[in-house]
Order: C-alpha cells, then sequence, then structure tokens
C-alpha cells in the first residue's frame, strides 16, 4: 500500500511538472517562430516592393527614413529573383545579392514554386513570394533564410533537452521527497494498522469469554436459540476480528512471507475441487482448467487464501444456474489467472474498482441477510496479489459476466 502510495505521489508530481515544462517550451518556441518568421516576412515584402532597385547600395539609398532594426534586416540578408516572362519562360536571374547559390539551383527552385499553386511559403531554408512583373511577367524573389532558422531549430533543440533534463532531475528529487512528503499519510496509515492490531487482541479476550460461556450455558440448555444466536454471532465476530488482522499484516511494508516456487495450475485444481461441489448444490457449474507446468512465485498459505477468495466469491455471487469459468494460463513471463460468473445485474465500472475496498457491496445482491461474509475478502485478495507483485482487477465482459484478472509474476519450477 504505501508503495504504491509513493508511485502515485511521483506519478501525479512528474505529470504535473511535465506538462508545466512542455508548455513553457512550447509556449517559447512557438513565440520565437512567429516573431522569426515576422521579420522574415517583413524583409521579403520590402526586397519584393524594391526588386527594380538591383542591389543593397540602391535599396538603401531609398530607405533614409527606415529605422535602424529594418536596414540590419536588409544587410544582413541573403535574397535572389528569377524573372519569367507570360508564358513562364525563365528570361532572367538576378543573383548580385547572393554568394550562396547559383543559377542552375535558382532555374530549379523557381520551375519548383511556378509548378505550385501557393503566392507564398517555405522551399528548402527560402522563404519566397510570387508577384506580377513588367510587361505581364512573372517575379519570384527568394529570402535566403538558413541562419535564422537554424537558430529556430537550436532553441527549440536546447530548449527539449532542458525539459528533458529538468523531468529526469524532478524524478529524482521527487522520489528521494516522496517519503518525506506522504509521511504523515504513512503515520496515519501505521497508527491505523496498529490500532487494528491492539482492538482484535484486545476483543479476543471477552469474545473468547462469551463463547465459553455460551457453551456451558447450551450444555444445560442445548435447545435455547437465544444461546445458538449468540454463539453464531460470537464466532462471525471472531472471524472478522482475524480478518481485519490479517489483512493489516498483509499491507504491511515488510509482510512476513516466505517466497518459493508453486505449481499454480495444481494449487489452483485442489482449490476449486471443494467450491465445485458447492457450485453443484447451488444449481450452477465450475469449470477450472489450468495451464501444465504453470508455476508462480509467491507464499504458499497466502496463494491458496487468493484462490480460496476469488472461487468463493464467484460461486457465493454467480446468478441462479450459472456457469463460472475458471482459467490459468502463461503470458510471457506473468500467470494469468482468469475467474467470471454472470451476475443479475451488471456493474459500473466504478463498483468494479470498489469491489476491493472494505466492507464494500456492490448491490443488494451482496447483502449480508443474503450471503455470510463481511465485504473483506476481496480488500484481502488484492493485498496478497499486491504483495506478490502482481496485480488484480474486476471488469464487466460484454456478455454481462464479471471477471476477475489477476496477474502474477511466474517462478521456474521446482
Amino acid at each position: 500500500m504505501i508503495r504504491k502510495l509513493r508511485q502515485r505521489f511521483i506519478r501525479i508530481a512528474l505529470i504535473a511538472l511535465t506538462i508545466a515544462m512542455v508548455l513553457v517550451v512550447a509556449v517559447v518556441n512557438a513565440a520565437n517562430w512567429f516573431s522569426v518568421r515576422g521579420e522574415l516576412q517583413q524583409t521579403l515584402n520590402f526586397l519584393s516592393e524594391n526588386e527594380s532597385m538591383a542591389t543593397r547600395d540602391a535599396i538603401f539609398g531609398r530607405m533614409p527614413g527606415k529605422n535602424r532594426h529594418v536596414r540590419n534586416l536588409i544587410s544582413e540578408s541573403n535574397w535572389f529573383s528569377v524573372i519569367c516572362d507570360p508564358e513562364g519562360t525563365i528570361r532572367n536571374i538576378n543573383l548580385l545579392n547572393t554568394l550562396s547559390t547559383d543559377e542552375e539551383t535558382a532555374r530549379t527552385m523557381a520551375s519548383q514554386v511556378l509548378k505550385g499553386n501557393q503566392t507564398t511559403g517555405f522551399l528548402s531554408d527560402h522563404l519566397y513570394t510570387v508577384q506580377e512583373g513588367p510587361m505581364g511577367g512573372t517575379v519570384v524573389l527568394f529570402l535566403n533564410c538558413e541562419t535564422k532558422l537554424a537558430a529556430v531549430r537550436t532553441l527549440g533543440l536546447i530548449s527539449a533537452l532542458a525539459c528533458l533534463g529538468g523531468i529526469l532531475l524532478a524524478f529524482l528529487l521527487v522520489s528521494l521527497a516522496s517519503r518525506r512528503a506522504i509521511q504523515p499519510i504513512i503515520r496515519n496509515m501505521e497508527q491505523q494498522k496498529q490500532f487494528i492490531t491492539n482492538a482484535s487482541h484486545e476483543l479476543k479476550t471477552p469474545l473468547t469469554v462469551i463463547s465459553t460461556n455460551m457453551e456451558l450455558m447450551q450444555m444445560e440448555q442445548p435447545d435455547n436459540p437465544w444461546v445458538k444466536s449468540t454463539q453464531k454471532q460470537t464466532a462471525q465476530m471472531r472471524h472478522l476480528v482475524d480478518e481485519l488482522v490479517y489483512l493489516s499484516r498483509m499491507e504491511e511494508e515488510n509482510a512476513p512471507l516466505t517466497m518459493e516456487n508453486l505449481p499454480f495450475g495444481q494449487l489452483l485444481l485442489e482449490a476449486a475441487e471443494p467450491f465445485t461441489a458447492m457450485a453443484e448444490y447451488q444449481g450452477k457449474v465450475l469449470t477450472a482448467k489450468a495451464e501444465e507446468n504453470l508455476y508462480v512465485k509467491g507464499d504458499r498459505a497466502s496463494i491458496q487464501r487468493l484462490l480460496s477468495t476469488l472461487l468463493d466469491n464467484a460461486v457465493k455471487y454467480a446468478a441462479p444456474e450459472g456457469d463460472i469459468l475458471v482459467n490459468a494460463v502463461s503470458e510471457g513471463k506473468q500467470a494469468v489467472l482468469t475467474v467470471e460468473n454472470p451476475v443479475e445485474k451488471p456493474l459500473s465500472e466504478d463498483q468494479c474498482r470498489q469491489l476491493f475496498d472494505r466492507f464494500y457491496r456492490a448491490d443488494p445482491s451482496r447483502n449480508k441477510d443474503k450471503q455470510s461474509g463481511f465485504g473483506i475478502g476481496l480488500a484481502i485478495a488484492a493485498a496478497i496479489v499486491e504483495k506478490h507483485g502482481g496485480s488484480l482487477s474486476a471488469a464487466m465482459t460484454d456478455d454481462n459476466r464479471l471477471r476477475f484478472t489477476c496477474v502474477l509474476p511466474k517462478g521456474g519450477a521446482a
């Protein structure tokens, strides 16, 4: 329980931090990209308006009123243009303002742009615009954006690496601090377990006295219904005390378990024998199957109790004349046990999850007046599975059958 609580705390903290960091990185990079894109578009628009002035010097002579930022953008720009006649034939290529592009490359790029229907966009690392030229022709102006785009990519890579490093560092710090963060909850849980244990021991003495007194009274009055009723209630109370103590011990961080390789299939078939007869007596059919040579790593007494609890639950709450299917198979490095039975009333997802809560009863069909038990058996089963490093879940199938799925780590043959 404590381990699961720590894992949940770490998971929630990391998810929240990851979302925040990814959002910050995304906003910073998006803002940077829009800023760079705006500057490039501004530069390209200005160049397209002054393309007739062939060189930087000529353009600067026409822009004395422009601010220093715009003048710097123009001075740092690397561009070229391609002029085509109305038939689409290239008539002139202006490479005076670029040193990185030759005539053949310029011709190829212009042909690619003219084949498309866009008037502006990116081609490789160039931002281009298509405008109407003199005498009905077309002018394609290309602005080299390699330096700006490289800076954008570099910022994106650095910020992504910083985000990843921050997440890893946060994981380390949260892992180290998680136990201290949940220490009040752990202390409360330990006090609760200690209270249950102490209270159980304190209850055993008066229950023993009551049981002994009832036995003496029964010897004197063998047919007294009040004595029999008291004995029955005392036995149920003693059973509840034992169950609570067992659950409390199973939820301890260092529960006393003797781990060994167990023949899971054999244990399942042995556990199913008495419940098969019980189901038949109630007009139900229980079928148990197990894969051969299926072993799990676990504590024998705990695994036997787990199997008995799941089988007992299925027989008790299966719909009248229903068939109960139990199957154990190997899946990779895990042993998977499924126990399913028809139910009179389908359960919701929330109800299926709450089946493993202490004293929970999903519907009136699980009322204590109809079935014996305290609603604590499945909580014990879940605690056993968790201690063995597995998982236990419940879900409804498409044909209104309640299916319990128990996953346990496989063991080697003894």
